[in-house]
């Protein structure tokens, strides 16, 4: 068996898992059994394990970490957004239905992976710094605060919408799920900021300019400046409940076009590492 063959075995082992466990959640929160949420919790745990030890082999055969090809960047991610669901369930377990946003998409982030180019390369000179390993790192702890933020925000619609359900009526009301919705889309623009700013000062190391509105670098000031609008209105407007939620619904598609999509479609420095 090649070496992707081996990596693309324990993913699939890992994406079985995933739907298990975002089965076993959709059924907690549909059917009224929250006690089978801790299932749901093992399944998704037990799926980070395969998960892990295919990022670890692809490692050790490229030398470098996982963020060089569409394959390795969308993997990493999806094992980001896994690692901080779980961890955020286990400080507020009655949160599970986060899970049935956050599961799917990491199923989706792993299948369009697997059907790329699996090609491994070489660091170029150009990635071998330290601030981009900041602007990685930070990258992917914004967008698993976006998601989990995302996750915030559909629980709060649904109550507001009067949806009933035992797993709901666990979560806090709609005043505290939107005022934990606004603390993840606080630590995201943190996290956001900190890759922008690392970003900048890698290109200064590689390109020599701090900034040159790269398509990529132009949208990720645009998913700053959304987030960034989002605070200033909660801030200052009092934006909250369910106006807070679809604007971070929407905030949230703009992270996606500027992580998930765009690099991967448009002509940019970044896109050449991405192919």
């Amino acid at each position: 068996m090649t070496g992707f063959a081996r990596e693309a075995a324990l993913h699939w082992a890992a994406v079985g898992c995933y739907i298990v466990a975002a089965a076993v959640f959709a059924h907690a929160a549909f059917f009224d059994r929250p006690e089978r949420a801790r299932w749901g919790r093992a399944l998704a745990l037990a799926g980070l394990a395969p998960h892990s030890l295919a990022l670890a082999l692809r490692w050790a055969a490229t030398g470098h970490g996982p963020y060089m090809m569409q394959y390795e960047v969308l993997s990493s991610n999806a094992w980001i957004a896994v690692a901080m669901l779980l961890v955020f369930l286990r400080r507020r377990p009655a949160w599970t239905p986060v899970a049935l946003a956050v599961l799917p998409a990491v199923v989706i982030l792993i299948a369009v992976g697997l059907f790329s180019n699996p090609e491994a390369r070489d660091l170029p000179p150009s990635l071998r710094s330290m601030w981009l390993v900041f602007h990685v790192v930070f990258n992917k702890l914004a967008a698993g605060a976006f998601l989990l933020a995302l996750g915030a925000a559909i629980a709060l619609l649904l109550k507001a919408r009067g949806q009933a359900g035992r797993l709901l009526a666990r979560l806090p009301d709609v005043g505290g799920l939107d005022a934990v919705m606004m603390r993840l889309v606080g630590f995201g623009f943190v996290f956001w900021t900190v890759t922008i700013a690392a970003g900048a000062v890698w290109a200064n190391q590689s390109w020599g300019r701090y900034w040159g509105w790269d398509p990529i670098e132009a949208w990720s000031l645009v998913t700053w400046l959304a987030y960034g609008s989002l605070l200033h209105a909660r801030l200052f407007y009092r934006v909250r409940g369910g106006t807070a939620a679809w604007m971070v619904v929407g905030c949230f598609a703009i992270c996606v076009l500027t992580i998930f999509v765009l690099p991967f479609v448009l002509p940019s420095l970044h896109a050449v590492y991405f192919q």
